[in-house]
């Protein structure tokens, strides 16, 4: 089995800087894998241990991601790749699903693709999605349980209270949540052996893609401004009244500032 797993190098949001453009400043910042795509490799090891096959472990951005790549292969991912070009930067959900996408393209040949839910960083969970779309595949979300057999990939998707199985023909793209399961510690034998391996470098003119949908310029969306939100002090009013008189006070108060 054939498996890529895309990862996110992200920085220490108790310490994020944004520049005027609205990009976050990564320089200086100390770095992790982000928590949940650490599960999406385990969920990927596990399912080589089961059944065989091949690990890829790929990222996209600037040149220190490479230690985020070199901890993935420690982990035990069988290869890595790291996508890192000037004109990468900058890129929103769409511009980065796209680079990501033709660099799998370019790999070919796998049975599953597998990323985290979301990135701690931006919370938006629309990178695997956006992939999915990109690249035609069935996809299969927010997986707290994952099976293959044979031509088949299965997930088990928490709602609330119930769960669902969802079941698809391979090649599909999954995406893990962290109650999927406990990653693994690196081995010792497992470190030496993951900087004895070559990470290749691809940038643009390696995945063939269209500077029209890369990076800052090729974002469709547009950060305008980030800031913390002020939290004034407001009067308090006390209602009176049985729970349902005081039930009807609130939402006309409610209603009378457009609120609902």
């Amino acid at each position: 089995m054939k498996i890529i797993v895309s990862i996110k190098q992200v920085p220490n949001v108790t310490k994020v800087k944004w520049d005027e453009d609205g990009s976050l400043i990564r320089a200086g910042l100390p770095t992790i894998i982000n928590p949940v795509d650490k599960n999406a490799i385990e969920a990927a090891l596990q399912l080589k241990e089961k059944h065989g096959g091949e690990v890829t472990v790929v990222s996209m951005g600037p040149g220190q991601v490479e230690s985020a790549l070199r901890e993935a292969l420690c982990m035990g991912a069988d290869k890595a790749i790291q996508l890192t070009d000037r004109k990468f930067a900058g890129a929103d959900t769409w511009a980065t699903s796209y680079t990501i996408g033709c660099a799998i393209e370019k790999i070919g040949d796998y049975d599953l693709v597998i990323t985290g839910v979301e990135a701690m960083d931006g919370n938006t969970a629309q990178v695997g999605p956006q992939m999915a779309e990109y690249l035609k595949l069935p996809l299969l979300s927010y997986a707290v349980g994952l099976e293959a057999e044979g031509n088949k990939v299965r997930i088990k998707q928490k709602l609330g209270d119930y769960e669902r199985t969802l079941e698809t023909e391979t090649p599909a793209l999954v995406t893990v949540e962290k109650e999927i399961n406990n990653y693994r510690v690196t081995p010792i034998d497992k470190i030496l052996e993951a900087f004895e391996k070559d990470i290749p470098v691809w940038g643009v003119d390696d995945i063939g893609a269209d500077l029209v949908h890369l990076g800052l310029k090729g974002s469709p969306t547009k950060l305008r401004k980030v800031y913390s939100p002020k939290i004034e002090k407001g009067q308090v009013e006390m209602l009176d009244g049985t729970p349902e008189d005081i039930a009807r006070q609130v939402v006309g108060k409610l209603n009378d500032k457009f609120l609902i």
